[in-house]
């Protein structure tokens, strides 16, 4: 998905506290980046949800500027705050059932000619 990716991730949201309960909600950001996520997952999307094992091969690559073509990024977000953003985007989406189903995931980030999240889905069948 060719895309300026979001820098935000999941964890950042905010917890208030009503009638003694914390109640956690999304800063306007974390929605702006679920919607852009969504909007490019939506053209992608599978005709049915996956009911199996899955692993995500997952590549965020962001505007490379002043560094080498497929460099490492080793500067925040890191990648596993990245992951929770975009599972929750591919379920809301209809690419899985449930969040549990991603039993393997790689995640990398580099610096990029084209920026964008490029994101393999395999199916694990079971034994």
């Amino acid at each position: 998905m060719p895309m300026n990716p979001p820098t935000v991730t999941a964890q950042e949201h905010r917890v208030t506290v009503i009638n003694g309960r914390p109640v956690f909600y999304d800063t306007p950001e974390i929605k702006s980046a679920k919607n852009k996520l969504t909007a490019h997952l939506l053209r992608h999307r599978p005709t049915e949800r996956n009911g199996q094992g899955v692993r995500l091969v997952v590549k965020w690559c962001f505007p490379r500027g002043v560094h080498r073509y497929g460099e490492y990024r080793i500067t925040k977000p890191a990648p596993d705050t990245h992951h929770k953003l975009y599972n929750d985007s591919m379920k809301s989406t209809g690419f899985w059932k449930d969040d549990a189903l991603v039993c393997s995931e790689i995640c990398e980030k580099f610096w990029a000619e084209i920026p964008g999240i490029y994101i393999s889905v395999e199916s694990i069948e079971e034994i």
